[in-house]
């Protein structure tokens, strides 16, 4: 069975860490994929908001 796990951070390093920690419960020939993504954008005040995302696709081990 193919799953699918999603992280949504405002920053980089925190993004890292939450990967790093769900990678560790698994095995390296369970992941099969991740996609990472950056997006800006600027809140009413013209401060700089930034989204730091990533979709894990791994396999389960029944």
């Amino acid at each position: 069975m193919v799953k699918v796990a999603l992280f949504d951070e405002e920053h980089e390093k925190d993004l890292e860490d939450e990967l790093n920690e769900f990678l560790s419960d698994l095995s390296e020939n369970q992941v099969k994929d991740i996609k990472y993504s950056v997006s800006v954008s600027t809140d009413e005040d013209g401060e700089q908001l930034y989204c730091y995302s990533a979709l894990v696709i791994y396999s389960v081990i029944e």
